[in-house]
């Protein structure tokens, strides 16, 4: 086509009610353009610029940017046994009706286009290791992320070597075993989920479970006889169907026991919660990977290390008719349900956004 070059200062267009069109194109089709060129870019729908090294943006506030309405599914890692089952990882969602600690759903985020959000996957707590005094303490889970919404890490289980109670966190771990003062349960997260079990503080009883995301842990049973010791069972987590599908996330861990003639391990409660351990009842369990699933506590003198906590999980459910870019430090997968795609990340730490 023909080039008709402009050369005075001023053009003057004000009788004209229509628009101007300018060049257009995909980011792989860009020219490589000199200083001063304008254009469309179709991929993002947004007017670049080349200044004297780079294709531009023009700026604008977030308000004026176009949004993308995104449910989400955020669950922390859960925390590391130690006599005590340990915490599940916090959960909060927007997707149902019910989210973590008994809370309603929260509302979905509606996020601007081609802006960059944090999305961070927390690691599941590691397990007290065993002692001669019994188990040392464990740690909590890590925090888990999207954007504006972070679930926090479950509460290690309690310990007895020194005693520790369980901590707090986005549920909290259960009180050490044998019941001693100053080995209680720890607090959950409002709006995350529930408290571990304190255990009486006598008695000869089993470890108490971590909390759940929508149940609280039990306390241990038993006495001094060798009649039998009871671990305490994990609190129960909460199913979510933002895949499609209908999933539990989010069990607490049960307590472990001692080594009485009968008597049983507490179990893990739904939700990826393992089970605890004892010298006649096999090894404690670590909470399942991807559900901020507690770890199961241990029974005490130089068994067996507590169990560790599963790693947290965080997934997005968006329109499909736009598309997720992920930051390479993420491990992440899209599969598409009905209209809509959802994007699971399963580690890491990086930068998403949408187009």
């Amino acid at each position: 086509m023909a080039t008709n070059k402009v050369t005075t200062n001023v053009i003057d267009m004000s009788g004209n009610t229509g628009g101007l069109v300018w060049t257009k194109g995909t980011t792989a089709q860009r020219p490589t353009g000199v200083e001063g060129d304008l254009r469309l870019n179709t991929t993002d729908s947004r007017l670049e610029y080349k200044d004297n090294s780079d294709w531009k943006r023009f700026s604008e506030t977030a308000a004026s940017l176009p949004l993308v309405t995104v449910d989400y599914l955020v669950v922390a890692g859960g925390g590391g046994g130690g006599q005590g089952g340990a915490g599940a990882g916090g959960l909060r969602t927007s997707y149902g009706s019910t989210s973590g600690g008994g809370s309603s759903a929260e509302t979905a985020l509606s996020v601007a286009l081609s802006t960059s959000f944090t999305v961070t996957v927390g690691a599941g707590g590691s397990g007290g290791a065993d002692t001669a005094g019994g188990s040392a303490p464990g740690s909590n889970g890590g925090d888990s992320t999207f954007a504006t919404i972070t679930s926090t890490g479950g509460g290690r289980g309690g310990a007895q070597n020194p005693i520790t109670p369980g901590s707090v966190g986005g549920s909290g771990g259960g009180g050490i075993r044998d019941g001693q003062s100053g080995g209680g349960g720890g607090a959950g997260t409002a709006n995350q989920g529930f408290a571990g079990a304190t255990n009486p503080t006598a008695g000869w009883v089993g470890g108490a479970g971590g909390g759940g995301a929508s149940a609280a842990g039990s306390q241990g049973q038993g006495n001094n006889t060798s009649s039998g010791e009871y671990g305490g069972n994990g609190g129960a987590g909460l199913s979510v169907s933002i895949t499609g599908a209908a999933v539990t996330y989010g069990g607490g861990a049960g307590g472990g026991v001692y080594t009485l003639a009968t008597g049983g391990i507490g179990t893990g409660g739904a939700g990826g919660g393992g089970n605890g351990g004892g010298t006649n009842f096999g090894l404690p369990t670590d909470g399942a990977a991807n559900t901020g699933g507690g770890g199961g506590g241990q029974g005490s003198y130089s068994y067996a290390d507590a169990a560790d906590g599963g790693s947290g999980v965080v997934m997005l459910r968006y329109p499909n008719t736009f598309t997720i870019t992920v930051g390479a430090g993420l491990t992440s997968s899209t599969a598409t349900d009905g209209s809509d795609k959802v994007t699971t990340f399963t580690a890491g730490t990086d930068s998403i956004s949408f187009s």
